[in-house]
């Protein structure tokens, strides 16, 4: 059976004109518009987020001079703190300056004595028992220049004694503790906490 359009009538050939057109744009807008548009969409959207991007690199790169600024001056006061608390304990260095001050103030150390150090969360306090032997106005210049020094030294527990045969240089003796501090290179442990097993011992 053949089946021409030619012998349909004018208003059926326009009807299945307009049905196949119709099909036509359907399959169109299914295999290739839709699908166009969703790539282009994505496109976009990709585009939109790589343009954030950009703009949020330039962002840190136009800040960068002020971070590199930051950073050189957080190094340089990590760096004076470190002079103020050391990473290290030197008993030599610290008598060292301590013997310096002592014969510029006029004063004799005696004894020099570093006890054991205290642990505390982020230092470690380092008593120094000190005996020293001088003249009243020259142990309070001895320890107006400790105070001065770059490195933190408390003194605490003086014990001061007259001579009972004083000379114009030597009038008394003191004792004292000067303790300085010491920065840890990691935190102590917080206090309870347990310490973790070596090992299983066996039965």
């Amino acid at each position: 059976m053949n089946i021409s359009l030619t012998r349909l009538p004018w208003w059926g050939q326009i009807g299945a004109f307009a049905v196949l057109a119709v099909v036509g744009c359907g399959l169109f807008w299914w295999y290739i518009e839709s699908p166009a548009r969703a790539e282009m969409a994505s496109r976009e959207t990709q585009l939109t987020a790589l343009k954030a991007d950009i703009i949020k690199g330039q962002s840190t790169a136009r800040k960068l001079p002020e971070f590199r600024s930051q950073v050189a001056e957080l190094e340089t006061r990590l760096a004076s703190l470190k002079a103020v608390l050391p990473e290290e304990k030197d008993a030599a260095d610290l008598l060292n300056r301590m013997q310096t001050v002592a014969a510029q103030s006029n004063l004799t150390i005696k004894s020099f004595k570093p006890g054991a150090a205290v642990t505390k969360q982020l230092h470690a306090e380092w008593p120094i028992t000190l005996e020293l032997d001088g003249t009243y106005h020259n142990l309070a210049i001895f320890f107006d220049r400790v105070g001065k020094f770059t490195r933190i030294v408390n003194i605490n527990s003086l014990a001061v004694k007259g001579k009972e045969k004083p000379t114009p240089t030597s009038t008394i003796t003191a004792s004292c503790v000067a303790t300085t501090f010491v920065l840890l290179d990691k935190p102590a442990a917080k206090a309870g906490a347990k310490p973790a097993a070596a090992g299983n011992k066996g039965a």
